[in-house]
């Protein structure tokens, strides 16, 4: 028996290779599914089942792809309709791989299809259980992103309390849960950094498993939840419809332009030139009207979050090498109109002669100085709400970035601005998005909150954070 988790950081996000005696199953693929295919060859293994949990909102899921090119058939449980082939598990319907069964138990709260697997080994004994987002290691999913007709919230959340009690809180403690998602993920409000856990440790330290009842679990579950990112929808969308191959999205995505061609590009089509560079890199040079979102950290989920358009042309300036990994990231959330990028770099922009422009940037200490001299300084804190909440400088104002095309309005481009999040990644990408939209007076505070917390500058008493949702 071989389990592992693939675990991919920069979206939090969890899929699962199953082997057992020359047969092998996936479980919430990513988008590029290579790695598996490779995976099972090198084992001499044949991937026979694809089984989805649910219909993921946060990415694409790599189920349509990796179907027909492993020739695996796609498992999806109770209620789900699909616009491809797949077959529709009846709850408590089992599959086998090799030695081992896989039992699915639908579990709807967070979505209406959402399912949870249980492998049981070839001892018969129950080893562990695929939870999606069902259940978190400290959480458990959010229940607003499924409501339909007259269903609320409030009643997704009772239908959820029903699947965890009477579908995995039942199974045995020492049974193993290996959720979809860990921290970091905007599919639940209070995940743990770790990845994996007990069933039985899960019930003593989940505040949610830990509700003592149904009325008590759904106050809980629902409270301080944020509206979530605007391409959850899209993506669950295309999880269901289907969608292009990431074969094509790279053939059209990765082809190197020269200055000339790029600007041309750009030009032409009205495409929004990304650039995925780290932010202090970017503030140096960068073409006019670029925007900066760093492949160095959360660049899918906050691509996701901000460029409301699935289908905007991209144009991208990324470090040597790299285009070919943000064209990957871009596609895991459904983006898969990158048309070219620039080659060489914006090196070879500059030595091409063409024009660049910069963004601020200051040490805390020197923001300190601004403040001091001008108490009624424009300052912009863009972290979220909860961590504004937490604890922030008198000085600012909260301009979450996560809504920052809500409330663009409310800024004068003829204001001098300064920004900061909580280590400079955020601050640069709202300082990058008002500069392309006129606002020219944009100064990021480089190192963020972490390095203004050194200054003297007055700070508001630390709040423990709530469970506010992190969308």
């Amino acid at each position: 028996m071989k389990i592992e988790q693939i675990y991919t950081g920069c979206l939090a996000e969890a899929a699962y290779y199953i082997e057992s005696k020359g047969e092998a199953a996936i479980i919430d693929p990513l988008r590029e599914v290579e790695p598996y295919l490779k995976k099972a060859a090198q084992h001499g293994a044949t991937i026979k089942y694809i089984f989805e949990t649910h219909f993921h909102a946060d990415f694409v899921s790599g189920h349509v792809d990796l179907a027909e090119k492993s020739g695996a058939q796609i498992i999806y449980g109770p209620t789900a309709k699909t616009e491809f082939e797949s077959h529709i598990a009846t709850d408590g319907e089992q599959f086998k791989i090799g030695d081992l069964t896989i039992t699915a138990l639908h579990t709807p709260g967070h979505t209406p299809e959402s399912t949870t697997y249980l492998l049981t080994d070839a001892n018969g004994k129950d080893y562990c259980i695929f939870t999606g987002d069902t259940l978190f290691i400290g959480d458990v999913g959010r229940p607003d992103l499924a409501q339909k007709g007259t269903l609320t919230m409030e009643d997704m959340a009772a239908t959820l309390y029903d699947s965890l009690h009477d579908k995995i809180m039942v199974l045995a403690d020492d049974v193993i849960v290996y959720p979809a998602h860990g921290a970091g993920s905007a599919c639940g409000k209070n995940m743990s950094k770790e990845t994996f856990d007990t069933l039985g440790h899960q019930k003593e330290v989940n505040y949610a498993l830990k509700a003592g009842s149904k009325a008590q679990f759904i106050q809980e579950v629902t409270a301080g939840i944020l509206p979530p990112p605007q391409y959850f929808a899209k993506n669950a969308a295309m999880n269901k419809g289907g969608y292009e191959s990431i074969d094509e999205v790279f053939e059209k995505g990765l082809i190197a332009l020269a200055p000339a061609e790029f600007e041309e590009m750009a030009n032409q089509t009205g495409a929004l030139i990304l650039d995925t560079r780290d932010p202090q890199v970017f503030a140096q040079d960068f073409i006019p009207n670029s925007v900066n979102i760093g492949l160095n950290g959360q660049f899918a989920p906050w691509v996701g979050a901000l460029i409301t358009d699935l289908k905007q042309e991209l144009l991208l300036v990324t470090d040597e090498g790299k285009a070919e990994e943000a064209i990957t990231r871009l596609a895991r959330v459904g983006y898969d109109n990158t048309i070219g990028y620039l080659e060489g770099g914006i090196e070879a922009w500059k030595a091409a002669g063409k024009e660049t422009d910069q963004i601020q940037s200051i040490s805390a200490a020197e923001f300190e100085s601004i403040v001091n001299g001008n108490p009624h300084v424009n300052a912009l804190d863009v972290r979220k709400p909860g961590e504004y909440e937490a604890e922030h400088l008198e000085a600012t104002l909260t301009r979450p970035l996560d809504y920052i095309n809500d409330w663009t309005a409310e800024i004068s481009p003829n204001e001098t601005y300064y920004i900061h999040c909580a280590g400079g990644y955020r601050s640069m990408i709202a300082a990058s998005i008002l500069k392309a939209r006129g606002v020219d007076k944009v100064i990021d505070v480089a190192g963020g909150y972490g390095a203004i917390k050194n200054t003297s500058l007055k700070r508001t008493d630390f709040a423990c954070p709530s469970k506010a949702m992190k969308a």
